[in-house]
């Protein structure tokens, strides 16, 4: 369960970049060639947005099959589409979540202490924190707990044998269906005398469904936990005076001291109020390294500009859903006789809103635990609409996710060694931890089976041996085109129409004479789109900003 790079006991690594400074290019912004460009977006993304809302207007003929699913709005008389189950509990419930929010923060500053300790802060957190969780879930917080506790038993008597690492993927991804086959479980199924308690549920009834969030943390645990008995934080170069020197990686890779992997830590970290219902995702090192030093990313003035950005991106959230009703009609298939254009058209703003609808909540919680000193890292690095990258797009996408599994998966089944295999492996655990369902199977393997010409095409067609042609661009945009479509194929397959929507959809835009015509424009605009985006990671890059790696 080691890395390939590091030596047995270490905690695997993400592959770092290369230390090579990186070539760098000309603008090309003031160029003929972009003028052109800048004149394809200002008519082509207005006219994108006119017509998803044409194909929403109470006048078509399809209104009728989906007008059940739109609600009364907000917004000048506009109904809205509020039809996507997954972020309506999260728009319906936002004004708890603020109160929850705010009283936490507040509670927890008020209990801190002067010149106070990373233990006591941990056994503070970790009241707050149970606290909040029989809150939200009621009596099922004592199942929460029973399954938590047997992770953590598991991580410490197993320590650095391999036992750890077995046993605690074995108990968490059987969990993982235990709790999806049962349904959460009742009380009353092991003793009619316990039925009562199935009867104080809390706030959020249904807590196995997000439980998936809180099993990554427990493998981090327990993980972090392995790498340390086999490799202790006293034989690493760094040692604690060096605390306040710590960067992001530190935290990460750098083992805590033996006795901080307690019962306590371990409750406040699993438990904590913030990051427990969806992430981002922080390892157990991390957290607990901030409850020693805060990180010094975090400042007044980065937080209320961060709270502005999420303000703004739930307004704009809710001008599309109230003018744009693509989820409705996806939900209805309410596009018999639509033309290739709008029926793409509402192909990709169901992607848009698949985007927002995850930003928006990822970004609430993370601006929490900003508000109580926790830092975690964004986990939508880049718009959905400027990738064009398969690979690079999951480094970007739910990134610390991608991250996580780049620690606790990937590196230890091998890294870039045995990429074209482990992948499989990956992205199998990927789509079975968001549900299992055939439809997220079939997007996990469509994914693999997508990245496979990107990889083929970055090794026989490699910019350090091309990269100075004056063909190279032209054709990695081609390339780019054929990626970002594929991308959309394996999206709306897995979190929008399913296999059978996406067969019915390809077939009304591409059976036809004019839909294959609309394929070559699409292309032709795509590649378009591609090459502003490959500027913009030459701009990045000349600024020396690493999200041209992304």
């Amino acid at each position: 369960m080691t890395s390939v790079d590091e030596k047995p006991g270490s905690p695997p690594r993400a592959p770092a970049s290369l230390s090579k400074a990186p070539t760098l290019h000309p603008s090309r912004w003031n160029t003929p060639e972009f003028y052109f460009y800048y004149v394809v977006f200002a008519f082509m993304v207005p006219y994108m947005f006119y017509v998803a809302r044409s194909v929403s207007l109470e006048s078509t003929s399809h209104y009728h099959e989906y007008e059940h699913l739109l609600e009364d709005g907000w917004i000048l008389g506009q109904k809205v589409d509020n039809s996507d189950a997954q972020y309506a509990s999260f728009r319906d419930n936002i004004p708890k979540l603020i109160l929850l929010s705010i009283a936490f923060v507040l509670i927890n500053r008020w209990l801190t202490r002067a010149q106070e300790t990373a233990s006591q802060r941990l056994h503070r957190l970790a009241a707050l924190s149970l606290l909040t969780t029989i809150g939200l879930h009621g009596t099922s917080a004592l199942k929460i707990l029973t399954i938590i506790t047997i992770s953590y038993t598991i991580g410490k008597t197993a320590a650095g044998s391999f036992w750890n690492p077995l046993l605690s993927w074995t108990f968490n991804l059987g969990i993982l269906f235990l709790n999806e086959w049962n349904n959460g479980y009742k009380f009353a199924a092991l003793s009619p005398a316990l039925a009562p308690l199935d009867e104080f549920r809390g706030a959020m009834p249904r807590w196995h469904i997000l439980f998936k969030f809180a099993m990554l943390r427990l493998i981090s645990f327990n993980m972090d936990y392995y790498w340390q008995v086999q490799k202790p934080r006293s034989e690493y170069k760094k040692n604690d005076d060096d605390l306040l020197a710590l960067t992001d990686r530190d935290r990460i890779d750098l083992p805590c001291q033996a006795a901080d992997y307690n019962y306590v830590a371990f409750l406040a970290y699993i438990l904590y109020s913030p990051l427990y219902l969806s992430g981002p995702i922080l390892t157990f090192n991390d957290f607990v390294s901030q409850m020693y030093v805060r990180s010094s990313n975090i400042t007044r003035r980065f937080v209320v500009t961060y709270a502005l950005r999420f303000v703004a991106v739930l307004l704009s959230m809710e001008v599309m859903l109230h003018y744009i009703y693509v989820v409705a009609i996806s939900k209805t298939k309410a596009w018999d006789g639509d033309t290739p254009l709008e029926l793409s058209m509402i192909g990709y703003f169901n992607l848009t809103i698949i985007w927002m609808k995850l930003l928006l909540p990822w970004r609430f919680f993370r601006l929490w635990a900003l508000a109580d000193g926790v830092w975690t890292e964004e986990n939508m690095v880049r718009c959905m609409s400027n990738n064009f990258s398969a690979q690079r797009f999951w480094k970007s996408w739910h990134r610390t996710f991608n991250r996580w599994n780049i620690r606790y998966v990937y590196v230890p089944l091998g890294g870039a060694k045995y990429f074209a295999y482990n992948m499989w492996i990956v992205f199998t655990f990927v789509a079975l931890w968001h549900d299992i369902e055939l439809r997220l199977l079939a997007w996990g393997w469509l994914i693999c089976l997508f990245l496979l010409p990107e990889i083929i095409g970055s090794i026989l067609f490699s910019e350090k041996k091309y990269g100075n042609k004056p063909y190279y661009r032209i054709v990695c945009g081609i390339g780019a085109v054929a990626n970002i479509l594929m991308m959309m194929i394996a999206n709306l397959v897995g979190f929008c129409v399913g296999l059978d929507g996406m067969k019915d959809m390809l077939v009304n835009i591409f059976g036809t004479t004019n839909g294959l015509f609309f394929l070559l424009s699409v292309s032709a605009t795509l590649f378009v789109g591609v090459q502003v985006m490959f500027e913009l990671r030459e701009d990045e890059k000349r600024r020396g900003d690493k999200r041209y790696l992304m």
